[in-house]
């Protein structure tokens, strides 16, 4: 192949065609927790940006693209009082214990899309076990849609704080 017509990079980094960051069409709840990890975040993103050398330019845009996502994630959080929702049913915020049929136990937190981290027990409000779980109450079975297939859990107990 001819390399005549294969564009090679001059040294001078074509920043602007770096896309957004998706922004999710839910709204963005978010617990108080969830709220300051944003900040601290954005926080960082700034720092990193500002010991930038002026030749670093494709990683200030980067940089400069993630503070503009964090910046529009903070605008439009609304930060959900645990303490505010009811003791009695999982809603956001809630830290459930769950059993499976198999005797197995699960223990999450139901918390905005960002703060999210299923391996550290942290589901997003949005997970499909949140929303099986949204409203029960200890004692009830609600139905996991999992692609590892369906599994019905029990709540065992639910707390906030």
């Amino acid at each position: 192949m001819s390399r005549a017509f294969v564009k090679e990079g001059d040294g001078d980094e074509n920043t602007g065609d770096l896309p957004e960051l998706p922004i999710s069409e839910h709204p963005n709840y978010v617990t108080p927790r969830g709220m300051a990890l944003l900040r601290s975040r954005l926080d960082d993103a700034a720092r990193r940006v500002g010991a930038l050398d002026a030749d670093a330019r494709l990683e200030r845009a980067h940089i400069e693209r993630e503070m503009r996502w964090l910046q529009a994630r903070i605008l439009g959080a609304i930060t959900i009082a645990p303490e505010r929702q009811p003791a009695d049913r999982v809603a956001f915020g809630a830290r459930v214990e769950l059993v499976d049929d198999d005797g197995h136990e699960y223990r999450y937190r139901v918390v905005g899309e960002d703060e999210a981290d299923p391996e550290h027990g942290l589901i997003s409000w949005v997970s499909p076990l949140a929303r099986a779980l949204h409203g029960a109450r200890v004692g009830d079975i609600a139905l996991w849609k999992r692609p590892a297939g369906d599994l019905n859990v029990e709540v065992l107990a639910i707390e906030y704080g």
